[in-house]
């Protein structure tokens, strides 16, 4: 069954579900674009690996036993501990010129991480971002998610949820789509290069198909949204709620 909400189903953004969700949202996102765009171009997800570190800091402990005699040895002023890096892999997709090999278009769905006010992810994902601004690749960015800090774009209208579409000939211009939390998702266009016809991805049916092939209609329903809607927004939600089992 499809997502019972006319757009982006506030649900599929809790974190028991959101990781599954823009997975499958993507690799089924390729599959669409794929079969319009063969054979000259390919569409692949690959991801991006993220990571962070702790540092703790700790007093330099007393050496014991006696120096060499004749042998300075300096002890350094602190001793400090690198926990293990525990990388993390974000998919995005991206679409490849099949005789030169080279990314003409990257799509991006947006997770939490990228969205934080502040942190190493979206300093990460800012500067990937600036690196595909400032090349010959066509950016699509895509954000399903109201919580966060959106992507620092001058002139952006206020909206729940909103995509983005940035063609290189076009900049520092872009298309922008904002979408009010009740909105049907909307078609997009996906460019590829200049002299060749977009394709497109219907956001609402492949929103609508990753839900039924899911099967969150089982799993989503068990807790409040993330973050939660306001009295009004709850009010109008309930009305879409599947019946509990």
């Amino acid at each position: 069954m499809p997502s019972p909400f006319p757009g982006m189903n506030p649900y599929l953004e809790r974190d028991v579900a959101w990781h599954d969700f823009h997975e499958r949202f993507l690799i089924l996102g390729a599959g669409v674009i794929g079969a319009q765009i063969r054979p000259d171009f390919i569409a692949r997800v690959d991801d991006h690996l993220l990571g962070r570190a702790d540092l703790s800091v700790a007093k330099t402990p007393h050496r014991e036993g006696p120096r060499p005699e004749g042998v300075a040895i300096l002890d350094a002023p602190a001793r400090v501990r690198l926990t293990q890096v525990e990388p993390t892999q974000e998919a995005y997709l991206q679409i490849v010129d099949r005789a030169s090999r080279e990314v003409v278009t990257v799509v991006e769905l947006l997770s939490p991480s990228n969205k934080r006010r502040s942190g190493p992810d979206r300093s990460q994902y800012l500067a990937k971002r600036a690196g595909v601004l400032g090349s010959r690749t066509n950016l699509v960015e895509i954000d399903l998610l109201r919580g966060g800090s959106p992507m620092p774009d001058e002139g952006r209208p206020d909206c729940v949820y909103s995509v983005l579409v940035s063609r290189p000939d076009e900049r520092p211009d872009a298309g922008f789509w904002p979408i009010g939390l009740a909105d049907r998702l909307p078609t997009i266009p996906i460019p590829l290069r200049p002299s060749r016809p977009d394709a497109s991805l219907d956001l609402q049916a492949l929103l609508d198909r990753v839900y039924d092939e899911a099967g969150y209609e089982h799993d989503v329903y068990d807790g409040p949204p993330q973050p939660p809607l306001s009295a009004a927004e709850a009010e109008w939600a309930a009305q879409f709620l599947p019946a509990a089992p």
